[in-house]
């Protein structure tokens, strides 16, 4: 039996610019960077009040990157879903799709991180 969740991979072909984006968009923080034995360049990222990381993975020799649709999305907690939406949309990310109310009061929305993958973030209602 599995004891702990420790992290989800995305393979991307520009690590630079989506490190950046996780980093100076998200606001999470770099944990650590290394080259895998295989030659993988690997980045570890979390939020700040998170143990789980995200791992992004440059390895060209696997071929080309290719994201189907509707397939995984990483979810992120947020305070304030207009403040961050006008944060993100200055660094040319601006949501795409939301926001939406749901039944239990929080607020979603969605946006494209680079390369395609789904971003969704979440206001859950003041206390």
């Amino acid at each position: 039996m599995v004891t702990k969740f420790l992290h989800a991979r995305y393979r991307v072909a520009d690590l630079e610019k989506t490190v950046n984006f996780y980093k100076n968009v998200l606001g999470l923080e770099e944990t650590r960077r290394h080259k895998s034995p295989r030659g993988s360049e690997l980045v570890f990222l979390k939020a700040p009040q998170s143990a789980e990381l995200v791992e992004i993975c440059h390895y060209p020799a696997s071929g080309p990157v290719i994201i189907g649709p509707d397939v995984t999305h990483l979810a992120f907690e947020v305070d304030n879903l207009d403040a961050f939406a006008k944060h993100a949309a200055a660094h040319g990310y601006p949501l795409s799709d939301g926001p939406t109310t749901t039944s239990t009061g929080s607020v979603i929305a969605f946006l494209d991180a680079p390369e395609g993958y789904e971003i969704e973030l979440i206001q859950h209602p003041q206390k």
